[in-house]
């Protein structure tokens, strides 16, 4: 749908006002949803879709963002939901099976990685959000377009789609539209890599070359599963088996723009395929039968050189499309939220959206953006090897990694599961006793304390 902003001749049916109102019911929605949400202010977040039930959206939920949960009392009741933990990420590279991430390594209790189907977890935040009176959750409402007034983003228009059955919600024979308008002291864009909103501000993500696509689909675990292996990886391919349970949600790299020849040559070569360059699937592979089961993911990396205009920013991948490298796109968007959230919570309060403090969200948020997705580009590149048939690196070379990974684990346990810098929910409780420990510190230094 084309993105618009509003004029005084256009019919809305409904109207309301608002602290913040936030286009998109995916991680970063939902997390700045209930966080502005708990501090008192009025906000509504927007899901064009009847449900959060979406194949194959990331599901990763690393060590930061449990910690996050754990600050805002969560943790344990999100940790009883079906999930699996991971406490290391393995890979099996030209046949040698290498520990490449521990994240035993980090800081107790948050040691290991979660593998929880999105929607479960956009589920228990739209739980505990209800829960809080002044929080809203529209779904089957898409934004269309943002109310600009004397240069100033008021809000956002959108279309909310009703039907009695929510399988026939997009069929307009069977389902009513109405238009509405919410104005709001802050707009949030977090609708995602393609973003409406993003557009009627009129900012434009630059991009970055991606040299890889993938094919996602689902397979059972064989009778007799090897340990849990993030990839397999050789001159054969790349093949994702992520660990659910009783079955792998799988991918399969290919080149950029590759899908079409490969449903050409058919489901029997792409099985084929699969099976070279990891056999361990070749017990499982003939459940895929119908190119239904297989979806693309075109892999995507950019980055808006301004993430605001005033009234307005945007979050999560519709400022940064992340690459699905190291599954850390979730965790990012979430660590935007709580970083505007701790940033504006109380200028909302008071009435105001400076955009000073959007600039100095962008500023803060986007260093470790940046230098994850230079990482990313890097093993893009290492990763498109296995599209063309080339080896990886010398035998040597994966020999000495597989020899220097105890060292390395640690390491990437805290790139990947931590981050370059991990935000923390900031409360007034939390700011006190930050504050206490830096006055304690201080006596110490100055040698008032004993």
């Amino acid at each position: 749908m084309k993105p618009t902003t509003r004029t005084d001749s256009d019919h809305v049916d409904h109207t309301s006002d608002r602290d913040c109102v936030i286009a998109g019911g995916g991680p970063a929605g939902m997390v700045l949803g209930y966080l502005l949400a708990r501090t008192g202010l009025r906000v509504t977040v927007l899901e064009k879709h009847a449900d959060f039930f979406r194949d194959f959206r990331g599901d990763t939920i690393h060590p930061s963002t449990i910690t996050l949960l754990g600050e805002l009392g969560l943790r344990e009741r999100f940790l009883r939901l079906p999930l699996n933990r991971l406490q290391t990420m393995d890979a099996v590279i030209d046949g040698l099976r290498m520990t490449m991430v521990d994240f035993r390594t980090l800081p107790a209790p948050d040691r290991f990685l979660v593998l929880a189907p999105q929607w479960d977890f956009l589920n228990f935040l739209a739980e505990e959000a209800a829960a809080l009176p002044n929080f809203e959750l529209r779904l089957r409402t898409e934004a269309t377009g943002l109310i600009v007034e004397q240069g100033r983003v008021r809000g956002l228009r959108a279309t909310t789609t009703t039907a009695d059955d929510p399988a026939t919600e997009t069929d307009p024979a069977t389902s009513t539209s109405t238009d509405i308008e919410v104005r709001a002291t802050l707009t949030v864009a977090a609708d995602g890599r393609t973003s409406a909103l993003r557009d009627a501000a009129g900012l434009i993500p630059d991009e970055s070359g991606v040299p890889i696509d993938v094919l996602w689909f689902s397979l059972p675990k064989p009778a007799d599963p090897p340990p849990p292996t993030l990839a397999y990886l050789s001159s054969r391919g790349m093949v994702l088996t992520i660990d659910r349970g009783d079955r792998y949600q799988s991918g399969m790299v290919i080149r950029k723009g590759g899908a079409e020849l490969l449903r050409a040559e058919g489901m029997p070569s792409l099985r084929q395929r699969i099976v070279d360059a990891a056999p361990v699937l070749r017990p499982v592979v003939d459940t895929l039968t119908d190119w239904d089961q297989v979806k693309l993911l075109s892999v995507q990396l950019n980055r808006l050189d301004r993430w605001y205009r005033p009234g307005f920013i945007a979050i999560g991948d519709a400022a940064h499309a992340m690459s699905p490298m190291f599954g850390v796109g979730v965790n990012y968007a979430i660590q935007d939220a709580v970083a505007l959230s701790n940033a504006i919570a109380g200028e909302l309060a008071a009435g105001d959206a400076p955009s000073e403090v959007l600039a100095a969200v962008q500023r803060r948020r986007e260093q470790p953006v940046r230098i994850m997705q230079r990482v990313q580009r890097a093993g893009h590149r290492v990763i498109s090897r296995t599209t063309t048939g080339a080896h990886i690196a010398p035998r040597w070379v994966i020999r000495l990694m597989r020899l220097a990974s105890p060292l390395v684990r640690p390491l990437a346990a805290r790139f990947i599961g931590i981050g370059l810098r991990p935000e923390h929910v900031t409360t007034p409780q939390r700011e006190a006793e930050k504050k206490r420990a830096r006055s304690l510190n201080l006596r110490r230094r100055d040698g008032r304390l004993s």
